[in-house]
């Protein structure tokens, strides 16, 4: 039933993005999203002499200086640890490790001096110590509570008054209904979380405690609840791998108070998650160095250098349209090198299924991983394997050319530091490191001859010849 048309100032409000709009419609225009207009007053116009201004040489920033948890790599992630004030949104799987992060970070906190308080919603008491002794986690400054009630929780801050506090988790929690449409609808509804979001950012602010709201991941990897709940809170971390593995990545999605796409990484142990310190010799710690069709990608993931080894696999197609398959790799950007490599180095992949992965979990997006990511290719589908000294890093163009990228000093510098030796390369690269030396490439068909892939040099095909 559509709602009654009403007088006075008024707009409707799309739960799902924020979007606002003069009437209300079945689909938001914004997301394309059913039913999730909400109306709400627009309120009167502010008097002209209510404002206030400051001069931006007048603010302090004193209040934004990071205060760092003990949990290494999520301090390396976040630049320096959590700020007084801020919220946080912690993303994941169920099973993936938020609540066991979540305690040791809150038992850091109490082992530094300060006090934490845990509002576990999913689980007992009971539980959380359980899962306390076995990580070591059993504080007096460490409180528990099983409230569900946004009111009852703030009533705790007035009489604990930690310094950290922890919401586990944001869909189970709700705030007290008062007749209103958003109030009086189920926990871990659209109404009900971004209610609850928006009281408690609006508490973190006024008394200058850090929180951390735990939320889940849905089906397509986006995290579950409103978009307006990503843009309430100051910083955005999701935390992935396989429950199947031991390895965790960390991934600062949104960060209102130091750099984005930054990447902690922890292994899953007995006693809880621990911080990787050399996460690239983690990851080539068994790499076969003597099987066609692996290269090493120094890559840079935010401010860090990490070294990931990218295989590829060519077999004859058994089918009339080959697979193409491809794990920790953009499939567009594997679809697009494919063609590069058959019009501009002349191999021949058009009856053959190809299937690439980034090995370790690790998701390379970045536009160096392209020559590396074609190198593969080529040893996979010459049967030729490239030295195990050797890295390659470079952005292929359609035209072929292989172009520069950022931050290459600090990439060469971690690849020597592992023991590689050679490094192919664009031809604008900074000098490498002493010690290592550089093949310098112009084209892709010139990267596939210099590593030695090839029989002799392969000269692309030219614009006036006939695709092959």
């Amino acid at each position: 039933m559509l709602p009654q048309r009403r007088t006075g100032r008024s707009a409707f409000v799309c739960a799902e993005c924020g979007a606002s709009q003069p009437k209300w419609v079945g689909r938001c225009p914004g997301c394309g999203e059913w039913n999730t207009l909400a109306e709400a007053s627009a309120g009167g116009a502010p008097s002209a002499d209510t404002g206030e201004a400051v001069r931006i040489t007048g603010v302090s920033t004193a209040s934004f200086a990071a205060v760092p948890t003990g949990v290494g790599e999520l301090d390396r992630a976040l630049g320096g640890g959590l700020v007084p004030g801020s919220v946080t949104l912690l993303g994941g799987e169920p099973g993936i490790g938020k609540s066991t992060l979540t305690l040791q970070l809150a038992a850091e906190k109490v082992r530094r001096g300060g006090c934490a308080l845990l509002a576990s919603a999913e689980e007992s008491p009971a539980q959380v110590r359980g899962r306390a002794e076995r990580l070591g986690a059993l504080h007096d400054d460490l409180w528990l509570t099983g409230e569900t009630s946004v009111e009852s929780i703030i009533g705790l801050l007035d009489r604990i008054r930690p310094d950290l506090l922890i919401v586990d988790s944001i869909q189970t929690v709700h705030v007290d209904g008062s007749g209103t449409a958003s109030t009086a609808a189920a926990p871990g509804s659209t109404a009900q979380v971004r209610a609850c979001a928006h009281r408690l950012v609006a508490e973190a602010k006024v008394r200058g405690v850090a929180i951390i709201l735990v939320g889940h991941l849905v089906k397509d990897g986006s995290l579950a609840g409103p978009k307006v709940l990503e843009h309430a809170v100051d910083t955005v971390v999701e935390l992935t791998g396989d429950r199947h593995h031991s390895l965790r990545f960390l991934r600062v999605v949104k960060h209102r108070f130091g750099p984005t796409d930054e990447l902690g990484l922890f292994e899953m142990a007995g006693d809880g998650l621990r911080s990787v310190d050399d996460p690239s010799r983690l990851f080539l710690a068994d790499r076969a160095a003597d099987v066609a069709g692996s290269v090493v990608l120094p890559a840079m993931v935010g401010h860090r250098p990490l070294l990931v080894e990218l295989q590829a696999l060519l077999v004859r197609a058994t089918t009339p349209h080959p697979r193409r398959s491809s794990q920790g790799v953009d499939s567009r950007r594997l679809a697009l090198l494919l063609a590069v490599l058959e019009r501009r180095a002349c191999l021949d992949l058009g009856q053959l299924d190809v299937y690439v992965t980034a090995v370790g979990g690790v998701q390379v997006t970045e536009p160096g991983a392209d020559l590396p990511l074609a190198l593969a290719v080529a040893s996979a589908v010459t049967n030729r394997r490239l030295g195990a000294d050797v890295v390659a890093c470079g952005e292929v163009g359609l035209g072929g050319e292989v172009r520069q990228v950022a931050g290459l000093e600090r990439r060469l510098n971690e690849a020597h530091r592992l023991g590689f030796r050679r490094a192919i390369l664009p031809g604008s690269a900074p000098e490498p490191p002493e010690g290592m030396s550089a093949m310098r490439v112009r084209t892709l068909a010139e990267a596939v001859a210099v590593a030695g892939l090839l029989p002799e040099p392969i000269q692309g095909a030219r614009p006036s010849d006939p695709f092959r």
